[in-house]
């Protein structure tokens, strides 16, 4: 084992392609920002492993048993249940790629502290999978194994699928790999069954059905702008809601698929040949496909301070949208950086509305460390 290591990993924003995102192989994008959960993973006198976070009130103290962790102590068990959740079972998949390898999972104590929340109610940017990939980079680095992006994200979906396949790992690759990155999910139930069947290792390097991943240039000239309304939003429930919709598998649903992708591959052109002129009609359109979703199906996407923030983005020029499921948490903005009065007056008006501008700046490609 090495000395004490920390590893942190950034939140994430989509830009475009939320919910289509969800189908293995459909594309998103999405950004990594400069906010952070940092995992201190260090020696113990305990044969166990030891957990505190700033989300969870006291220490938790797990045992190994039959290749997992259970608690042996304590303190708030359901705020345990919620907010470590995701720490446990990064461990427990770090665990059992070191068994496969012939080597002792290690004691250890695990600190989380996150900059993803304010007054423990979370932003929207991602600090489930955030904490997933940190925790992974951490326990890895303490057990001495060096991973590139790839294998973070790779181990990190494995801990996601044991808890839920339904999530797409847009955030985790956005947390593995900084920066912009167009994203395409795999099939999550078709992962967590080759690895219950083939173990961590061989899946790590297998073939995944659906999965695919590329960084990209930012912006030429673009400010990214955020803002918080409040309203913290849960996307398994907005997705679960929608997965159990007839909408689900028709026409409808077929054709959302294919405007939202074609939004979301032009968003990518952009990028790549400098055009925000061109990045900001997609996101624009991608604002209007998930508006289109919402009136069909009744999900509550947009929410009053969802819809006032994307007005008073676009009424200055800009481009905007809710970020992730919707319901609340944030939306995104980019705007014209050089036109300061347009950005000031934005803020305000998002503050009139109740809308909480959130100072961030896009974390740069490989800006969770290995």
């Amino acid at each position: 084992m090495t000395g004490t290591v920390s590893r942190r990993a950034p939140g994430k924003l989509f830009v475009a392609g939320e919910y289509a995102v969800l189908e293995p192989g459909h594309p998103a994008l999405l950004v990594a920002v400069d906010r952070h959960v940092t995992v201190t993973v260090s020696p113990t006198g305990d044969t166990g492993v030891r957990v505190e976070s700033d989300l969870c009130p006291g220490p938790t103290r797990l045992r190994r048993r039959d290749g997992g962790l259970e608690g042996v102590e304590v303190g708030d068990q359901k705020r345990a249940r919620d907010s470590l959740g995701h720490v446990v079972s990064a461990i427990e998949v770090v665990d059992a790629l070191l068994t496969e390898r012939g080597q002792s999972p290690p004691a250890m104590h695990v600190s989380i502290s996150s900059r993803l929340h304010r007054d423990g109610t979370k932003f929207g940017l991602g600090s489930s999978g955030a904490v997933t990939v940190a925790t992974v980079a951490a326990v890895a680095a303490y057990a001495g194994l060096g991973l590139t992006p790839e294998e973070r994200f790779r181990l990190a979906m494995l801990a996601a699928v044991r808890r839920d396949a339904g999530g797409s790992g847009g955030d985790l690759a956005a947390s593995a790999w900084g920066g912009w990155i167009a994203y395409q999910a795999p099939d999550r139930a078709a992962v967590r069954e080759m690895a219950r069947r083939d173990g961590v290792g061989r899946t790590l390097r297998a073939r995944w059905p659906g999965f695919g991943v590329r960084t990209l240039r930012p912006p030429r000239a673009l400010a990214l702008e955020v803002g918080w309304t409040g309203d913290p939003a849960h996307t398994s429930v907005l997705a679960g809601r929608l997965d159990a919709l007839p909408w689900r598998g028709g026409t409808a649903h077929r054709r959302f698929l294919e405007r939202s992708g074609a939004r979301v591959r032009a968003a990518i052109r952009a990028l790549d040949e400098g055009d925000d002129d061109g990045l900001l009609r997609q996101v624009r359109g991608a604002r209007q496909v998930l508006a289109d979703l919402d009136d069909e199906v009744g999900l509550g996407i947009f929410t009053t301070r969802l819809t006032a923030l994307c007005d008073a983005a676009e009424a200055v020029g800009g481009a905007a949208k809710p970020s992730g499921a919707g319901g609340g948490d944030c939306g995104i903005a980019l705007l014209d950086p050089a036109a300061t009065k347009d950005i000031a007056r934005l803020r305000e008006t998002w503050a009139a509305a109740g809308v909480l501008p959130v100072p961030v700046r896009v974390q740069p490609t490989n800006g969770s460390e290995a």
